[in-house]
């Protein structure tokens, strides 16, 4: 079965930017239209989009709603979203825009039985994806401004919902993500060890066709590439090609 390229889309006041490590404080911002960008990605060969609100994560609602909204309706993909999403209410608006995946991840680590009750809800079932965000190991929260040790480990986790009606599990090593330091492949393997048969989507440091073509190996459902695109070190159509 074909690997989805995934391209993210991260936007903070409007903006299209990444963050190193997720720190709010290392941003990169990219002279780029978010609406161009994304039907820049559908020419390409994508099938979905990996969009995050990042004002919505840090402060806990969504916060670019608008733009999302445009981005939505302009481009040909599918988006899953993520950045905010933590009360059923704006989960309900934001599938009726159009969005067809849904990433929890902060009220889905901290709240679990809300998160359990939320996926095996008929309005919203086979359409949530746990945002799995770790750092050395563990879950991180609150847009990654918050782990502690005591939080539950990765596969702790999954091993809890791999049989709940999820779309997906998306598995970020933070200590990876927007370094262009390579996938950590090891860990995406291990925790592949302990997800069944549920979807899992790969994020974090990739930053070239080599990276592409050593995760399509593993049995995996999608891999998501953000600043390797925008940096010019991957190119979109051909990383399209390879994992058809």
């Amino acid at each position: 079965m074909a690997i989805d390229l995934i391209p993210a889309i991260d936007i903070r006041d409007g903006k299209v930017v990444r963050l190193l490590r997720g720190d709010y404080m290392h941003q990169t911002t990219y002279d780029v239209d978010p609406v161009d960008l994304a039907v820049r990605f559908a020419d390409a060969g994508c099938r979905w989009l990996h969009l995050v609100d990042l004002d919505g994560a840090r402060d806990g609602r969504p916060a670019n709603l608008e733009l999302i909204e445009k981005i939505i309706h302009s481009a040909k993909l599918n988006v899953e979203l993520g950045g905010g999403i933590r009360s059923e209410e704006v989960m309900e608006y934001l599938l009726a825009i159009g969005t067809q995946r849904l990433i929890l991840s902060t009220r889905a680590i901290s709240d679990a039985e809300w998160f359990k009750t939320m996926v095996h809800d008929q309005r919203f079932r086979g359409r949530l994806v746990l945002g799995l965000d770790a750092r050395n190991g563990r879950a991180s929260t609150h847009g990654w401004t918050t782990g502690v040790s005591d939080n539950p480990t990765a596969e702790q986790i999954v091993q809890s919902v791999r049989d709940w009606p999820l779309a997906a599990v998306i598995y970020t090593d933070i200590s990876r993500d927007g370094t262009l330091a390579g996938p950590n492949i090891a860990a995406t393997k291990e925790l592949l060890r302990h997800t069944g048969k549920m979807p899992l989507i790969h994020s974090g440091g990739v930053a070239k066709l080599e990276d592409i073509i050593a995760l399509k190996s593993l049995p995996i459902a999608g891999i998501i590439v953000g600043r390797a695109i925008y940096e010019g070190t991957l190119d979109v159509k051909q990383a399209v090609a390879e994992l058809i």
